[in-house]
């Protein structure tokens, strides 16, 4: 029988194999993008959704098997194992080899020093992530074992709080996603690259995060930037913080900031020790780039440079020649080597099988969401639990009225099949209570032990009503999720690593004051009150408090280090900074800018522009339709010039001043009824400040301007009649009532 079988085998596979042989060599025409869609996309979807893009809970598949997998062995408590161990129990749900597991782990753990948070407690060398050349060593000489934060992945994952699915063979089952009872997407870094796209998301200190958190599902509409200060890296090194930059990748999800090495001056040993660096590069790098610079003569203060990284850390020594220029070397180092490089950010996400690149607060907003989820869930198992718990006690709540009856009734039951129809019969209980009651010892038929049972009906009954309340009410559920959140930061939360240095720290300036950078409101009204405002303090204040008669004609949502300039009616310009400034309230008056900044006799302020880079435009626009356009950048000085004169001209009468940062449209409204829509693109930009501007809107003999302001689009109807291709212009006057004759534009 067997060589009849292994001959039928051989016939079985030769058609095969040679229908494979007839085909060989043939060409076939096919369309590229049926190639593509058949032969390249399904490999492309596989490698972002299954391999390189994060998911909401902070994980690639690969670090899921892996912690999953050490959950499993029980690696949460006790010593550490064999890494070698781990990872062979691990390809029973990674169908990779053991060396892209074991690096996995390695990266995961906290003697590689990649993440704030390990996830792996580790022993023994698992190399350094700020060192190219220092190799892990082998599985089978390290251990390891699931760090205590870890705990936080897992909890309730036995209680429904998330789905599970069969591992590539469907002999085991695995999660689809942890239940993370933190936004551990953002507290750890996470770098990938698909197929057409790529993740970079850089690590966030844990307290903020979870403040931040706390602060979104009290308010939905806060800054991310007043929590979440800015990225914060293991290794630490130095931040340059740029508040627009920041909140820009906050805000798209997109962008990059530098950070730059930490270093010290060892005057006794004339040395520099390098301690810290960014998270981008390796000691390697520098040190080589170092010696090339050397090499070439661009910097020749060096005697020599060394790797002196040991059991304490990271330590690159650099031995100066005598007399050398620390500060002076440090600042070629920082601008020519990898000391200070850029963080590029890319907050892709895979939700719902889908990759979306977000903001901070949105990526906050889907973790609220999924956590929701993840403790209804719960509750939801506790509340079937705790609802079939109760069933039972109820049934042994009616033994309890007669257990004599129970005992004869089980006694003169002649077959063992029917006690359970009998005891329903006989209580008037349902078959799974029944059920109950007959496995129970007949040790525990005492009025001792139903009595003790069934007094948990009442602790049951309240904890179902109360776990009906949850479900029921949302905000409930998200005062759970912040109880967890504040836990969280409590036990695991650390002081931040990378320090906050205000970007502009390395540029030579004379006289650089160092200034706090956080976010303010600016109220400026128009008898010449100033107020500067914090966010929280705004939020808490009531109406503001004016002078009477006064009103407030500009708000400004800016940060406490940017420029002020105030115009005046005497055709000057007054600089300040908001730093100048001390914080205010909406229950004062705030600072009157002309005796703050000591205007002139009877002069008044009547427009202010805040501005950090003196891009844009002021237009000064005249009682007789003339408008003149100067850059902003015409008042910006070189020295801390606090008064500007001639800031605007004095030819004619000034009816409204605008700061426009991009081109925009202007209505322009006369006194005889007419009106001018006008590109501020139409009118030349003139570097004298004080030029007469040119004619926009002609004006006859006792007319003038009446109203100036920013157009916004769809204000009026049939906007196109009162724009022109030629200036100056009359403007076109309102139809009046339907059906009116349309206006004529004269020109």
């Amino acid at each position: 029988m067997a060589p009849r079988k292994k001959k039928e085998t051989k016939k079985a596979f030769k058609p095969d194999i040679n229908a494979y042989i007839a085909g060989a060599g043939l060409t076939v025409e096919q369309p590229i993008t049926e190639t593509l869609e058949t032969n390249y996309m399904p490999y492309a979807m596989s490698v972002i959704v299954s391999r390189a893009i994060p998911e909401i809970d902070g994980f690639k598949p690969s670090h899921r098997k892996l912690l999953y997998t050490m959950y499993n062995m029980g690696l949460l408590n006790g010593s550490t194992i064999k890494s070698a161990n781990i990872v062979g129990r691990t390809m029973q749900l990674n169908p990779h080899g053991d060396a892209a597991i074991y690096e996995t782990m390695v990266r995961l753990s906290e003697g590689y020093q990649a993440l704030l948070h390990p996830y792996v407690a580790s022993k023994g060398s698992f190399g350094k992530a700020y060192s190219r050349d220092m190799a892990y060593a082998a599985s089978r000489y390290t251990e390891a074992k699931l760090a205590p934060i870890a705990a936080e992945l897992f909890t309730d994952i036995d209680k429904d709080t998330v789905d599970f699915v069969d591992n590539y063979d469907a002999t085991m089952k695995e999660p689809v996603l942890f239940p993370v009872t933190f936004p551990s997407v953002l507290v750890n870094a996470n770098t990938g690259i698909a197929v057409g796209m790529a993740s970079s998301i850089c690590p966030f200190n844990l307290r903020e995060v979870c403040e931040t958190a706390i602060a979104y599902i009290k308010d939905n509409d806060i800054n991310v930037a007043d929590t979440l200060l800015a990225p914060d890296f293991p290794i630490g090194g130095q931040l340059l913080y740029n508040r627009e930059e920041i909140e820009k990748i906050y805000e798209t999800g997109r962008g990059s900031f530098k950070v730059r090495g930490v270093w010290s001056y060892d005057k006794s040993a004339n040395c520099i020790d390098i301690t810290e660096i960014p998270p981008t590069t390796t000691s390697e790098a520098i040190i080589e780039k170092v010696i090339e610079l050397v090499k070439l003569k661009k910097i020749t203060e060096i005697n020599d440079i060394r790797d002196e990284t040991d059991l304490g850390g990271l330590k690159i020594t650099i031995d100066l020649k005598r007399g050398a220029d620390h500060e002076k070397l440090m600042k070629k180092i920082v601008k020519m080597t990898p000391l200070e490089d850029s963080f590029s950010c890319n907050f892709n996400i895979l939700i719902a099988g889908s990759p979306r690149v977000m903001g901070v607060k949105e990526i906050i907003s889907e973790w609220v969401a999924f956590r929701e989820e993840c403790v209804k869930r719960r509750v939801y198992y506790k509340l079937s639990k705790a609802k079939d718990r109760l069933h039972l006690l109820k049934g042994l709540e009616k033994i309890l009225l007669d257990i004599d009856k129970a005992i004869k009734i089980v006694r003169e039951t002649e077959e063992e099949s029917q006690v359970v129809p009998n005891l329903m019969i006989g209580f008037g209980i349902d078959e799974i209570q029944a059920e109950y009651v007959a496995e129970i010892k007949l040790r525990h038929l005492n009025r001792e032990y139903i009595l003790k049972r069934t007094k948990d009906i009442e602790n049951l009954l309240a904890e179902i009503a109360e776990m009906e309340s949850v479900l029921s009410s949302r905000t409930k559920l998200l005062k759970i999720i912040i109880k967890e959140l504040t836990a969280v930061a409590d036990k695991y939360g650390k002081d931040r690593r990378t320090e906050i240095i205000s970007a502009d720290m390395g540029k030579e300036e004379d006289d650089v004051i160092e200034v706090d950078n956080s976010p303010v409101t600016l109220f400026f009204t128009k008898d010449g009150y100033f107020k500067k405002i914090t966010p929280l303090s705004l939020r808490m204040s009531g109406e503001q408090k004016l002078k009477e008669g006064d009103e407030i004609t500009q708000i400004a949502e800016s940060t406490n280090a940017v420029d002020l300039l105030f115009f005046s009616n005497k055709c000057q310009v007054y600089k300040s900074k908001t730093a100048e400034f001390s914080d205010s309230k909406a229950s004062v008056m705030g600072d009157y800018i002309p005796s703050k900044l000591e205007f002139d006799e009877a002069e008044n302020a009547i427009y202010m522009v805040e501005t950090a880079d003196y891009k844009g435009n002021m237009l000064f626009i005249f009682d007789n339709g003339r408008i003149a356009k100067v850059p902003l950048s015409s008042y910006e000085t070189k020295t801390n010039r606090k008064k500007l004169i001639k800031a605007y001209s004095e030819k004619y009468v000034l009816h409204t001043v605008l700061y426009v940062r991009e081109e925009a449209e202007i209505l322009l409204k006369s006194t005889n009824g007419r009106m001018l829509i006008v590109n501020t693109a139409s009118i030349p930009a003139k570097t004298t400040k004080d030029n007469g501007g040119i004619s926009v809107m002609t004006q006859k003999k006792g007319q003038r301007i009446s109203e100036a302001v920013i157009y916004e689009k769809g204000t009026l109807e049939s906007e196109h009649r009162y724009r022109t291709r030629n200036l100056p212009a009359a403007g076109s006057k309102k139809p009046s009532g339907e059906g009116a004759e349309q206006a004529k534009l004269d020109i």
